[in-house]
């Protein structure tokens, strides 16, 4: 069953036809697009985030505690998925999913000009409202346009979807790159610029092809009715003041404002679940799916917690215990960030042919997420033989084989999500469903910020242990309960 519905006036048209872009359809090089140089500059933003916020003011930072910088990046993570629920709502009631990824996109452009031209925490606070707002619209709304390329029976969805990730890791590769190499010559903030320049491109090339996008892309699944946007926007305009009533007398800080969004998306994703299974515009079919969702929403959140510690544990531990020499010449912290999409550009590909090749006879979608989340459990079990070393004492490979477990697990969960929440989703909440996928990154984002403030470098063995531990469980878990969560998705794989 389609989980989309068309427009009335749009004719019907059997994408299975057009194969344009490697086999794919051919608007889907559009998308790949401007997700690509968002994410560059998304990633090579935060590949100097975090060491700009604990770097002193000698070392061009602002010189902010370690462990609240780390939980800055890991609230401003949160925040960035947590405004997919802004951006999906906004696509569904008032503007159609494609009109809000064009608009999220020139926001995080003006977020980027921000950071690298303030000085200061102006350009922080200002920089990073602006992406995480614009990020969260053009995520959900990507996503779901992609979604719109596709039957929910074509069998190229899952691998088309891998195709779109590689697009995302393209830009992952060379945004901490080319940022790391300004940011440890010229200074941080020529890093934001090259951030700010990245997403003028992707800019420019999705507003020339978005005309061949198709008629549903633009279709607005719920539409507001006229006489309750007054209200609507009333309340926008009460938490814009509630928000800065609780900066402005210290209810919200640096220090409590990563457990602040952890409590925000707990709130958020359960009232998400609730309006949704309790809608009279689902049927019994879709409220089942819906329910099916949960299981895999909680094995997502652990995984998601663990897997975004590249941000912050990690971005510490390669700032002060990885050999980073490469023939007597020390790298940018930022270009260890560029490894893990290597890995995904090699095996994206990979992924999406085996799946191909399977067809019906791959995994589920729930053993791939409890296989995925085991997987990165044990991604950080692999630290523990390095644990408790001095500077420089951990070897480049060794790193690099701790990520390359890290994508697999990312391969098994990550575009398999994207593409099994369109695939659930009732056909009145289809972008907003992919924002609750969008949630679980957040929850497990925030977490990671969180989970930082804990790490020390000096007694390793506790934090990677337990947590992977704890991850593995998760993993299993969802494994052994694989069977009753596939037969409540009636149908979908």
């Amino acid at each position: 069953m389609s989980t989309e519905t068309p427009a009335v006036d749009e004719e019907p048209v059997d994408r299975t036809l057009d194969r344009g872009f490697f086999g794919q359809p051919r608007p889907l090089a559009t998308v790949f697009g401007v997700e690509m140089w968002e994410r560059f500059s998304f990633y090579g933003m935060q590949g100097i985030l975090l060491i700009y916020l604990y770097y002193s003011a000698s070392r061009g930072g602002l010189g902010v505690p370690q462990a609240t910088a780390a939980a800055i990046v890991g609230a401003y993570g949160g925040g960035v998925y947590l405004s997919t629920i802004l951006g999906a709502w906004v696509a569904d009631r008032l503007l159609g999913p494609e009109r809000v990824l064009f608009i999220s996109a020139v926001v995080i452009m003006f977020g980027h000009i921000s950071l690298a031209l303030l000085p200061g925490f102006a350009g922080v606070i200002v920089g990073l409202i602006l992406i995480a707002i614009g990020s969260g619209g053009l995520k959900a709304n990507a996503t779901s346009v992609v979604g719109t390329l596709y039957r929910a029976d074509d069998p190229r969805r899952d691998a088309g979807f891998s195709l779109f990730y590689l697009g995302i890791n393209l830009g992952a590769f060379f945004g901490p790159i080319l940022t790391g190499l300004l940011q440890t010559t010229l200074g941080f903030h020529w890093g934001f610029g090259l951030a700010a320049v990245g997403m003028a491109a992707g800019l420019v090339q999705y507003a020339i092809g978005r005309k061949n996008l198709p008629k549903i892309a633009h279709r607005v699944a719920n539409p507001l009715p006229r006489n309750r946007l007054p209200l609507v926007i009333g309340i926008a305009i009460a938490a814009v003041l509630v928000t800065l009533v609780c900066v402005f007398t210290g209810l919200v800080t640096a220090k409590n404002l990563a457990l602040i969004v952890i409590g925000l998306i707990i709130v958020a994703a359960v009232a998400y679940f609730a309006v949704i299974l309790s809608s009279h515009r689902i049927d019994a079919t879709e409220r089942s799916r819906v329910f099916a969702f949960i299981p895999l929403f909680i094995a997502s959140v652990a995984f998601w917690s663990l897997y975004q510690q590249q941000f912050t544990v990690l971005t510490i531990y390669s700032d002060k215990k990885l050999d980073r020499n490469l023939f007597g010449w020390e790298m940018p912290v930022s270009w260890v960030q560029s490894i893990n999409p290597i890995f995904i550009i090699i095996l994206s590909g990979v992924f999406a042919a085996i799946w191909t090749k399977l067809g019906d006879r791959q995994p589920s979608t729930p053993v791939k997420f409890g296989l995925g989340t085991a997987i990165m459990g044990v991604a950080f079990l692999l630290f523990l033989p390095f644990a408790g070393g001095g500077p420089n004492s951990t070897p480049l490979l060794a790193i690099a084989g701790i990520i390359l477990v890290f994508t697999i697990a990312e391969l098994l969960l990550s575009p398999v999500g994207l593409s099994v929440a369109t695939k659930l989703a009732p056909s009145a909440f289809t972008t907003q469903m992919v924002a609750l996928f969008f949630l679980s990154v957040a929850l497990g984002t925030a977490l990671s910020g969180q989970l930082a403030t804990l790490y020390d470098t000096k007694n390793e063995v506790p934090y990677f242990g337990i947590l992977g531990a704890i991850a593995i469980a998760v993993g299993v878990l969802l494994l052994v309960i694989a069977k009753p969560v596939l037969r409540l998705m009636k149908g979908v794989r």
